[in-house]
């Protein structure tokens, strides 16, 4: 039986700021157009950190199941390493998604915008796919897409929706960013798995991509994601303490570049998801302040 703080660890906290950053930044945009609803950006919150709990849960046991985590560096996986029955990791991925789409349905309710009711639905199917199934898409390279259209464009643009009625340019670009940043996360992870992957038969980008390419991609989001708000400058001159993030993207893209032991990596999760909370909350300032002062 697993103990609570495998069971924390299996969670996989250290990615739940990718799961809180579009939030913030759908937040500040709202704000930045007129409408800020504090319960409604909670409940976005709420949805978008259970999913993320319930897609690590998920994909802890569809790869346990599999055998892709038997040899893998990394944290604890409950169902690869035995600490916790598969089924039990299957319920708790289960029980994550049903609370999720509870605080959605409360969240469509409070906010009218009833269509989004077959956006969490296809939140939901989006999260089992990603590792489970017969045919898992992230087995085939796409996890990286579900990342930047659900945790980038959907989580922003829905939480800014939600709250305002409407969206934004600035909700957009800061949508990007975030989806950028924690594309580059889940790359992070997947460099480090790569052997351990191919030999699974797991296809992911990394896999596909190479090592060496993969790394510099990982680089480029971070890049690309720091550097595209600057198309707002003009109008939102404050979103260009965005640029403050630069020399903590210094390390984890050294690491990235240089680190030839898979386990080097690790730090660099953690690392690129304060990026991202970084980069929302920075990001998000810029949108409140040029609001404030104009």
């Amino acid at each position: 039986m697993a103990t609570a703080a495998q069971w924390l660890e299996g969670a996989r906290p250290r990615t739940l700021p990718m799961a809180v950053a579009p939030v913030i930044i759908g937040t500040a945009a709202a704000y930045d157009l007129g409408s800020f609803k504090p319960l409604n950006a909670v409940l976005a919150a709420l949805v978008a950190i259970l999913l993320q709990v319930g897609v690590n849960y998920a994909n802890d046991y569809s790869d346990g199941i599999r055998g892709t985590d038997d040899n893998r560096v990394g944290p604890l996986r409950l169902t690869g390493s035995g600490a916790a029955r598969a089924n039990q990791v299957k319920y708790a991925a289960f029980a994550c998604f049903g609370a999720a789409m509870v605080a959605g349905l409360a969240l469509v309710v409070l906010s009218s915008a009833w269509f989004l009711i077959l956006v969490g639905v296809g939140c939901v199917a989006a999260a089992w796919g990603y590792t489970g199934g017969r045919n898992p898409y992230g087995y085939l390279g796409l996890g990286d897409v579900f990342v930047f259209v659900f945790f980038g464009l959907v989580a922003t643009l829905g939480t800014t929706y939600t709250q305002a009625g409407q969206v934004s340019l600035p909700a957009l670009i800061g949508a990007v960013g975030t989806g950028l940043i924690a594309m580059a996360l889940l790359m992070a992870n997947n460099v480090r798995d790569i052997p351990t992957d191919r030999e699974a038969g797991k296809r992911t980008l990394a896999v596909r991509l190479g090592d060496e390419a993969a790394r510099i991609s990982y680089v480029m989001m971070l890049a690309v994601a720091i550097l595209l708000p600057l198309f707002l400058a003009a109008d939102y001159p404050w979103v260009l303490l965005v640029l403050l993030l630069i020399p903590a993207c210094l390390m984890p893209s050294w690491l990235m570049l240089k680190g030839k032991k898979r386990r080097i990596l690790i730090p660099v999760l953690q690392q690129t998801g304060l990026i991202n909370l970084g980069f929302a909350l920075l990001y998000s300032l810029g949108l409140v302040l040029t609001r404030l002062l104009a």
